[in-house]
């Protein structure tokens, strides 16, 4: 157990397990059963693997209920002019999500998912609406190009916002969960904590986000650099907490207590790009071995995201030069994952179909 960790985070770190080792074994032997050359589905068959020691059983059921829980939060740091859009963007955004109108609504649609959007820090007011809980715990957050973004008590209640989302969407029938942001300024804030727990340079880890130009870049990359260098020091003692405090987002806490949250449900969560990707980082250092659990939904064009990929030895599903956020990529592999699942428990085994094999 995490030290000071209470609440809804605490009952999921309590909660979480590894991998069910008889069920990978028998989906193991299984996929060598199969009418198929060994290794011909490629990554459909680690996944089908995976996805048989999460549910603890193989063959693993077919996800059919996917969930995606989209936290949506602003940063500080856009004053410092990281960004050409301005923070009010954010909860536009938010209102087109809810209105059906922006891309992970599509996706959401086109494959059967349900959508969540959770208010964990946007700086506005957000008119309600069914798809958004109001879970606000601050208006923004602080500048961190100035001091710490967030108070430790704030990450601990988002941690618990995002641990709690998890398990009632399990509750409800969701036996597949997607991660989703919005949050204008988040690259930034992403960047910094991936910089800061890979102890990566800062450009390496700073890309262009909304689509910024060379100066705008290198004065973000300069932000980053110092605000990862002081959070190194949080690092340096795996404090996750305090890193996130510091130089992160309410949603990047929300969201790394979902991953812990939906791992601990039993359930697979499905990661979108840099911005849940540092959310996992921080998971993975606050519930050692939650990775196991997880899947890398795409790979983004933000060079953050590959960095956090390699830290957590992920090899993400597709790769579509992606870079939008808000779960697309993530919505766009679930019917990958689908596949891995239905592959495995549908095919037919060699001495089942009468199949020579070979040797």
């Amino acid at each position: 157990m995490v030290a000071g960790v209470s609440g809804e985070l605490a009952t999921a770190l309590a909660t979480l397990a590894p991998l069910d080792a008889k069920a990978v074994a028998a989906a193991t032997a299984r996929q060598g059963r199969l009418v198929k050359p060994a290794g011909a589905l490629g990554q459909l068959e680690t996944l089908s693997i995976q996805l048989a020691g999460i549910a603890g059983q193989c063959p693993p059921p077919v996800p059919a209920h996917p969930a995606v829980a989209l936290f949506a939060g602003d940063h500080g740091v856009v004053a410092a002019g990281v960004t050409p859009w301005p923070q009010e963007v954010t909860a536009q955004m938010v209102a087109a999500a809810c209105h059906g109108g922006a891309a992970v609504s599509v996706l959401c649609r086109q494959f059967g998912a349900r959508l969540v959007i959770v208010d964990v820090g946007v700086a506005s007011a957000l008119t309600a609406h069914p798809l958004l809980l109001d879970r606000k715990i601050g208006a923004g957050t602080a500048d961190l190009s100035r001091g710490p973004a967030m108070h430790r008590d704030d990450v601990d209640a988002a941690l618990d916002v995002g641990a709690a989302v998890a398990a009632l969407l399990v509750a409800e029938g969701a036996d597949l969960l997607v991660t989703g942001e919005m949050g204008i300024g988040n690259t930034t804030a992403a960047a910094a904590v991936i910089a800061a727990i890979t102890g990566a340079r800062a450009e390496a880890c700073t890309g262009r986000g909304t689509g910024i130009n060379d100066t705008m870049l290198a004065h973000k990359t300069a932000i980053v650099a110092a605000a990862a260098q002081r959070a190194r020091a949080h690092a340096a003692v795996g404090d996750a907490r305090a890193i996130v405090a510091d130089v992160g987002g309410f949603e990047i806490a929300a969201l790394a207590g979902f991953v812990i949250g939906g791992a601990a449900a039993g359930v697979p969560v499905v990661l979108d790009g840099v911005i849940t990707l540092a959310a996992a980082l921080a998971a993975e250092q606050l519930a050692p071995g939650v990775v196991a659990r997880v899947i890398a939904g795409h790979r983004s064009v933000e060079p953050g995201a590959s960095l956090a990929l390699s830290a957590l030895g992920l090899d993400p599903v597709i790769d579509l030069g992606l870079r939008l956020g808000e779960a697309s990529g993530g919505c766009l592999a679930v019917p990958i994952v689908q596949a891995a699942a239905a592959t495995l428990g549908s095919m037919a085994t060699f001495d089942a179909a009468a199949v020579t094999t070979i040797g």
